[in-house]
């Protein structure tokens, strides 16, 4: 039984998800369809491609390979013109990283007073239907770059189909799509037309705390410009989501109880000085069968180091590229000790650091690593061209291996 984590250049489907370990759900574009029915109970609401989104246990996550063993992959087959590294800096001048809010005025009044106008919905086609899916996205420059969720508007992109911008003010704008990375989650649209757009100011989610007071900003249930607050619950979370290895992404993840629901994908998470720290993603799921998933506490955005990252590389080549080794890891393993190699293809960087099947990999940059997930999260967290130190241990005994991380479009 495995997962893989390859994309060999396929669309998504529109994904049924899971977190590790306890389960998580892509949060969908949701279709525009006026203020949502209020209920005791979240409402079933009827739509072209409704979503479902069955809650399961790790172990659920593996999909059957050949002879019923596999593991999760970090590599990929090798790209005929890869895009050019571009360092994760590389976003230029037109971004903005001044925080809006002084110290002595944090709050999330003065929160949502300086990224409402920096916040947008994002109406875009879904399997035909115009304005079929509705999510959010937050300005990223004063070009008219967007930054929004992969899966906001993969079916859009995929059909050629109408992207559409809606700011603050209710003005319209059409967009377009300048890249986009199903690996990560993440795209770029623009909409050089849009005026009056107001660029966000970047932070660090690496500087967040638990128990830090963050903010969440987008258009749940279709319902724009809507701000809910909360907490950091935790970092570094491992989450998966996707249920296939086609449309799979490993996030590396800031978790919170900020409300997020359908809708709210693609919108950003902001501390209390008005930084985006995060990009709005996944939540959690509370088991069975749920015709509309909404918000139990358990949110998960992708870090801004990220985005920043994968917004470069998008904006420099049109493409994003995530890093490999060239080796497979089954992707769980309940004893916690390490990621165990399955297998390890001639001519990678595994196979040059002397990696072999059965190596057990316990620790990345220092960091422990507990199963295959957590293995691929952080080297994922790593850019194509990075030295990484993985502490392995052959045959009972640890030793420390430098890889350099090759890269894969997607």
């Amino acid at each position: 039984m495995g997962v893989s984590d390859e994309h060999p250049g396929g669309e998504p489907t529109p994904p049924h998800g899971w977190n590790h370990p306890a389960g998580a759900a892509w949060l969908p574009p949701l279709p525009p369809s006026g203020a949502p029915s209020v209920a005791p109970v979240p409402p079933r609401r009827s739509r072209p491609g409704r979503w479902i989104w069955p809650a399961v246990a790790a172990l659920a996550l593996v999909v059957g390979a050949a002879g019923g063993v596999g593991g999760a992959a970090l590599y990929d087959h090798a790209d005929d013109d890869p895009p050019a590294y571009v360092p994760s800096g590389a976003l230029g001048t037109t971004t903005v990283n001044q925080a809006p809010v002084k110290p002595g005025d944090a709050s999330v009044v003065s929160v949502a007073s300086a990224l409402l106008p920096s916040t947008v919905q994002i109406q875009a086609e879904y399997e035909g239907k115009e304005d079929g899916a509705t999510g959010s996205g937050f300005v990223l420059d004063v070009q008219g770059h967007i930054v929004t969720n992969n899966h906001v508007v993969a079916s859009a992109a995929k059909d050629d189909g109408p992207i559409w911008v809606v700011d603050t003010d209710g003005r319209r704008t059409k967009a377009t799509v300048v890249g986009r990375s199903p690996v990560y989650d993440l795209a770029v649209i623009s909409a050089p037309d849009a005026k009056g757009l107001k660029p966000a100011s970047l932070g660090a989610a690496r500087a967040l705390r638990v128990g830090e007071q963050v903010v969440a900003i987008g258009s749940p249930l279709g319902l724009s410009s809507t701000v809910t607050a909360g907490i950091v619950s935790a970092v570094d979370r491992p989450v998966t989501t996707g249920d296939s290895a086609d449309d799979t992404s490993y996030i590396n993840a800031v978790q919170t109880d900020a409300a997020i629901n359908p809708g709210n994908s693609g919108g950003p998470l902001v501390n209390l000085l008005g930084q985006v720290v995060g990009v709005n993603s996944a939540i959690a799921t509370t088991g069975g069968v749920q015709d509309e998933a909404g918000s139990i506490g358990v949110g998960f955005a992708i870090p801004i180091e990220q985005v920043r990252t994968t917004a470069a590389q998008i904006l420099a080549t049109g493409k994003a590229r995530y890093p490999i080794i060239g080796a497979k890891v089954r992707p769980a393993d309940d004893s916690g000790d390490g990621a165990e190699i399955s297998e390890v293809d001639d001519g990678t960087p595994a196979a040059e650091a002397g990696l072999e099947k059965g190596d057990i990999v316990r620790a990345v940059d220092g960091q422990r690593v507990t199963d295959g997930i957590g293995l691929i999260v952080a080297i994922r967290t790593h850019q194509p061209g990075d030295h990484v130190t993985f502490r392995v241990n052959h045959a009972g005994k640890d030793r420390d291996v430098v890889i350099t991380l090759a890269g894969q479009v997607g």
